[in-house]
């Protein structure tokens, strides 16, 4: 079992946005309210990053990498896998989907198959690699943020916030906004992700589900969109 520096360690370098999983390609649909002229102030992204934490990464990410998480620590692959179909079919606009398993697969690539000493991170690493399961990032990160011994919550914190800076990174390099409006923004959402993560850490699979038809409907929007930056 690791140490708590350790750990410690691990959950930066999971946060890190340099992680190569391929976060910097999204946008989450971001883009999309950048191209129809819905972020113009600085009070324009912070309210739709709280939302995609109230309504997106709480209610689904959250749940997902909990879930998976407790399922990993009881030795249930099965239990895994069901987190990864759930995730998958709840996930509506296809390029949102498709970002995820995107960087999910990259993630089982760069650390989860070679995951030490556990019987669910390889097996369940091949099941991504076969394609027999999604292989969703929040997924892959709840399995093998437990085999590297982070708490739950530490977990689901870690990838809210590798959320949270990858979404302001994105909205950064659209040209719109500064280092130091990112960095308000990410100082006066910390304590809204805390309150999602500790909301739903222990939400029940059967209950994993977003509202956020309007961001939704701006990822769809993003598919067809004829200008664009980011690949979702």
């Amino acid at each position: 079992m690791p140490t708590d520096s350790s750990a410690f360690l691990t959950a930066l370098r999971l946060a890190d946005s340099s992680l190569p999983v391929g976060s910097y390609t999204a946008s989450y649909g971001i883009e999309q309210y950048a191209n129809e002229g819905l972020l113009e102030e600085v009070s324009d992204l912070r309210a739709v990053v709280e939302a995609y934490l109230e309504r997106v990464v709480g209610p689904c990410e959250t749940v997902a990498v909990a879930n998976a998480h407790a399922a990993s620590a009881d030795g249930d692959l099965d239990g895994v896998l069901a987190v990864d179909e759930r995730l998958h079919a709840v996930t509506l606009p296809r390029e949102f989907r498709e970002s995820s398993t995107r960087a999910g697969g990259q993630f089982c690539d760069l650390l989860l198959a070679a995951a030490d000493g556990e019987a669910v991170a390889p097996a369940y690493a091949t099941a991504v690699e076969a394609g027999t399961t999604p292989g969703h990032y929040a997924v892959c990160f709840g399995v093998y943020t437990q085999a590297a011994g982070l708490e739950c919550e530490v977990a689901c914190l870690t990838q809210g916030y590798a959320f949270l800076v990858s979404l302001l990174g994105a909205a950064q390099r659209l040209g719109r906004f500064g280092h130091t409006d990112v960095q308000s923004v990410l100082e006066s959402t910390l304590p809204v992700l805390e309150e999602v993560c500790a909301r739903h850490v222990e939400t029940p699979l059967g209950e994993m589900g977003a509202f956020a038809p309007f961001a939704e409907a701006m990822g769809m929007r993003h598919e067809r969109a004829t200008r664009r930056l980011f690949m979702s």
